[in-house]
């Protein structure tokens, strides 16, 4: 992610109304319910026309959920250029979203992620758009993988199977990270995503009696 600092003057001013969209948002979900703040409210709050609101999102859901789908636009963007190590390609999947988690700025992103995970916990409509969302990203990262790894054989399920096994890892290591007792980081995240990612081998070899 570019620091704003060196963006065009017009790209910082954009970044800007971004970041109040989604802070407000947020703000006033949180406060008044997902159902209780209407588009108008929001776009009031902000000083902003509903044509400006639909440059940057496509419904309340998007707005609300734009922390954590920043994260995953920023995954497929580096999986466009990363070049294959000749590793694992589970190994180049796991290193592409923590390469994506490290552009997300270090300050103020962690807890609005912690909202968006609170807020979409109690908001059916938000689950169903991030239900949504994650089968866009699924099928756009299996594309990439397509075009850009040679895996072009569509009875294989090993890269399907190699990136829903990334996501689950990052589902659980979120979900360990948002109930976590005290301030949330980015950093922490980072940590507990490695230790997800660590446990995969042995959850695939896990025996029972």
């Amino acid at each position: 992610m570019t620091p704003p600092a060196r963006l065009p003057l017009r790209e910082r001013k954009k970044l800007r109304t971004r970041e109040a969209l989604i802070d407000t948002a947020l703000e006033h979900f949180t406060d008044r319910g997902f159902d209780g703040t209407t588009l108008d409210d929001l776009c009031a709050a902000v000083e902003v026309s509903k044509r400006t609101f639909f440059r940057y999102f496509d419904s309340k859901e998007d707005v609300a959920m734009a922390p954590t789908q920043d994260l995953w636009a920023a995954f497929l963007d580096d999986l466009q250029t990363r070049r294959p190590t000749g590793g694992p390609l589970l190994t180049l999947l796991q290193d592409t979203l923590l390469a994506a988690l490290d552009r997300m700025p270090a300050e103020g992103w962690a807890e609005r992620v912690l909202l968006t995970r609170r807020l979409a916990a109690r908001t059916p409509s938000m689950n169903a758009h991030g239900l949504q969302f994650c089968d866009r990203t699924t099928r756009g990262a299996i594309t990439i993988l397509r075009e850009r790894f040679g895996l072009t054989d569509p009875h294989d399920l090993r890269p399907r199977l190699a990136l829903d096994m990334m996501v689950a890892a990052f589902h659980c290591a979120l979900e360990e990270w948002a109930f976590q007792p005290g301030p949330v980081s980015r950093d922490d995240l980072t940590a507990r995503l490695r230790d997800a990612f660590a446990a995969i081998p042995g959850s695939v070899t896990m025996t029972v009696a």
